[in-house]
């Protein structure tokens, strides 16, 4: 008799288990619900009518991205609820950056083979995203694929789609000599950085680096709202400081950042310290406590609930820090 496999389940793929996660994440998906939702998880595509009253020139923003190694963690940890924070972090963060209001989310999970309990809680952790962010979690997909993956990984993707009037958005343009930057903190390494981090760290660190990533929406979008005067925002992900905050600044300016204007959070210490890394390689890989940073004029910094930690000066698009490089 032929040892090939006559099924899907034999050839590993399970469908009756994709069938049982549908079921354990209807709560998690109905808990971020906000008036634009149209129908119910499990249609072929996904609705939301959103609210375009008060626009003149609606403009629709999107934004997708993953969580890197850091599900590598997750894995050795056999814990998933906070990478779903994250992965809607990556996306909604920078969707902010643009001055845009997160309306919903979507995600994809990619795994070696669909355990309900397991995708339930990354879900889990997806909802809590999109409820500190204000969007819904609209829809998503999980797919199992057990020749793409080993036993026990998995990969996650989010995309988020946002509103802004065209008028609003924040444009590099507006950024001026003289303006500082306000850098609001971090909750941690945030989900960059991580294939340095584990290489230099071991696993009794695990547990801390696995600290889900800040949402900064409403904090942002309340400081808009209320009229402050934002030119321009960098989200402290990968490439970290000299990448992102060259960014959000126009040809003509450079950035100076004082890193003696914060204290880097005692993780990044103790990275810097396990490796031997270098400053700048420590302030290219890693948000060292600073997770996104505002450029704006100076009268406006006390409004806003960070510290200033540069400035904006003369120069050719370069991020400079001060005694690093």
């Amino acid at each position: 008799m032929s040892d090939k496999p006559r099924s899907y389940k034999a050839a590993g793929v399970d469908v009756e288990a994709g069938y049982a996660v549908v079921e354990k994440i209807k709560k998690h998906v109905a808990s971020t619900s906000i008036p634009g939702v149209l129908g119910n998880i499990g249609s072929f595509a996904c609705f939301f009518q959103p609210d375009l009253s008060g626009l003149q020139e609606p403009v629709l923003v999107a934004s997708n991205d993953g969580v890197g190694t850091k599900v590598k963690l997750a894995a050795a940890l056999d814990r998933h609820d906070t990478v779903g924070i994250d992965l809607v972090a990556m996306s909604v963060n920078d969707l902010i950056c643009s001055g845009a209001t997160p309306l919903f989310f979507l995600d994809y999970i990619a795994v070696h083979k669909v355990l309900p309990a397991q995708v339930e809680q990354i879900v889990a952790g997806i909802a809590e995203g999109c409820r500190q962010a204000g969007c819904a979690l609209i829809g998503g997909e999980t797919a199992e694929m057990n020749d793409v993956y080993q036993p026990g990984e998995y990969d996650l993707a989010g995309f988020a789609v946002g509103l802004v009037e065209k008028s609003k958005i924040l444009n590099v343009e507006r950024v001026k000599i003289g303006d500082v930057v306000v850098g609001l903190p971090s909750s941690g390494l945030h989900s960059n950085g991580y294939s340095l981090a584990r290489k230099v760290l071991g696993a009794a660190d695990y547990a801390e680096l696995l600290t889900p990533t800040k949402i900064y929406v409403r904090e942002v979008l309340g400081y808009l709202k209320s009229g402050v005067e934002i030119h321009s925002i960098a989200n402290i992900t990968g490439g970290s400081f000299y990448e992102k905050l060259a960014r959000a600044i126009p040809a003509r300016v450079n950035v100076v950042l004082d890193p003696q204007s914060w204290e880097p959070l005692p993780i990044f210490k103790k990275i810097q310290a396990a490796g031997h890394i270098e400053p700048k390689e420590m302030y290219s890989a890693f948000n060292m406590g600073i997770g996104m940073c505002l450029i704006v004029p100076p009268s406006e910094a006390a409004k806003i609930n960070g510290r200033v930690i540069g400035k904006i000066v003369e120069g050719n698009k370069a991020v400079v820090i001060e005694g690093v490089g």
